[in-house]
């Protein structure tokens, strides 16, 4: 399908085998023309079969994470934590081999489904490993980024940052509930370059539990932010029934 013929992109990011709050987050999105996910499929949480046999479903667009290379069998885990070291060996013992190849096949960020607008990496545009958490860290990426827009994941903190070449802002959003399904909208503005980060689906790590991604609605030029509850409970039990360390599971309930 031509990009040009959407309008409302769904923007997804590491998912991380959560198949609860995936499922949430699609059953609350509004509207959208397509899916674009960021990668970071797999890792940590205990649904990785189930995880990729949804977002296949979805189609549209997809880029590899760090996680999704290790547990795919493309590169070691020696620079994991131990936790996230002991995730990657289960979840590479569990999926089916159809599915790890799939994940193997992966393309490597950025790129660009939507003409000369858009790109999507995991990381940052000029690096799938790159870790993007303030303006200090944005600043080379936006300033090399050949897209006005430009979209990642891999901190599992939803936020932006924005050029115009000579000031710099970052935006962060302001959510009035921790509990509830919530949106944040800001407008994207002709003159400024972005990065822009959904969050996580799967693992949030911002201090909000709840399930976060992002609407790009390409007419309206406006990203919106969501938050989405689901059910932890049922997320920690199937980490403890697959014997995955007990920091997964309790985590999620911290959005740390």
């Amino acid at each position: 399908m031509n990009g040009a013929e959407f309008v409302r992109y769904l923007i997804l990011s590491d998912i991380h085998a959560n198949i609860d709050a995936l499922d949430a987050v699609m059953a609350a999105a509004p509207a959208h023309d397509a899916v674009w996910n960021l990668g970071d499929l797999v890792g940590y949480g205990a649904a990785p079969n189930e995880v990729i046999e949804r977002v296949v479903a979805m189609g549209h667009v997809f880029v590899r994470g760090n996680h999704d290379r290790v547990c795919a069998g493309m590169r070691s885990g020696d620079d994991f934590n131990p936790v996230a070291q002991k995730s990657a060996a289960w979840t590479q013992e569990t999926l089916t081999r159809d599915h790890a190849d799939w994940l193997s096949q992966l393309a490597r960020g950025p790129v660009h489904p939507n003409g000369p607008q858009v790109s999507c990496a995991h990381g940052s545009p000029l690096d799938e490993d790159q870790y993007v958490s303030n303006v200090r860290e944005a600043w080379l990426p936006l300033r090399r980024a050949e897209r006005p827009i430009n979209f990642f994941g891999h901190t599992h903190i939803q936020c932006a940052f924005a050029t115009n070449g000579g000031s710099w802002f970052e935006i962060r959003p302001d959510y009035t509930t921790k509990n509830e399904f919530e949106t944040w909208e800001f407008a994207l503005e002709p003159a400024l370059r972005y990065l822009i980060n959904p969050g996580a689906v799967g693992q949030p790590r911002d201090g909000d539990w709840r399930a976060a991604a992002a609407l790009y609605d390409d007419a309206a030029m406006t990203i919106r932010f969501l938050r989405v509850p689901y059910d932890v409970a049922r997320a920690q039990q199937r980490i403890y029934d697959a014997s995955l360390p007990d920091r997964l599971a309790k985590r999620l309930a911290d959005g740390r």
